[in-house]
């Protein structure tokens, strides 16, 4: 998960697909969430995947792991970095600049540590300058709440005119998309937004992912 160097021409942001947590009985849903992610990367430039393991341990795990790397997307465990290096996930997405340090220490120098919840702009400068892979805005909390979406694209397009390190952008809408595309995230994040008509959604996504003034 990295930014281009190249500054004549805006890229076209990717995806980046954040399961929901694993309930019930993990297994079968592990291997419900991998059909998820293969039709979605049928679809989509997917360049990540979040695993949410919710109880589920690394025998339940492995099979979604492979699932999304052999689909050639990054494939990270939330806020656990034994559990990402048990099953050969690619790195762990943590919560907070607190659990960041954790994972960069865990999974370095070879894997991914990227981080959400920053609560304003001195929090996301703290995690770029820490060695953050990406950072995260606008992403919806355990209780589905989230930050305004003004909010969201007024430190997207911050921090894109600043930083070298790669932004990621959470959408519940295609409208949303269509914002932060303009705004000028590397990735967009999407849950709900696929978790129903899977591959009408993802095509319907797909159209979305230009940058701004392509076309």
């Amino acid at each position: 998960m990295a930014r281009s160097e190249n500054k004549t021409a805006p890229l076209a942001p990717r995806l980046y697909l954040l399961l929901p947590p694993l309930a019930g009985h993990a297994e079968a849903e592990a291997e419900r969430l991998a059909a998820l992610l293969r039709d979605v990367a049928a679809a989509t430039d997917l360049a990540a995947v979040l695993i949410r393991p919710g109880e589920a341990g690394a025998g339940e795990l492995r099979g979604l792991v492979a699932a999304a790397q052999e689909a050639g997307a990054a494939c990270l465990i939330d806020g656990n970095a034994a559990l990402a290096a048990a099953t050969g996930a690619d790195g762990v997405h943590a919560t907070g600049l607190t659990a960041l340090k954790g994972a960069l220490a865990a999974v370095r120098p070879d894997g991914i540590a990227g981080v959400s919840d920053l609560k304003n702009k001195h929090d996301a400068m703290s995690a770029g300058e820490s060695g953050a892979d990406y950072v995260m805005f606008g992403e919806a909390d355990a209780q589905g709440r989230r930050p305004p979406f003004d909010t969201t694209c007024e430190r997207v397009q911050w921090w894109a005119e600043i930083f070298q390190t790669p932004c990621v952008a959470y959408a519940r809408t295609l409208e949303e998309v269509d914002a932060l595309v303009a705004a000028g995230a590397d990735f967009i994040a999407v849950d709900t937004l696929l978790l129903d008509d899977t591959a009408d959604a993802a095509r319907a996504l797909a159209g979305r992912l230009v940058p701004a003034g392509a076309g």
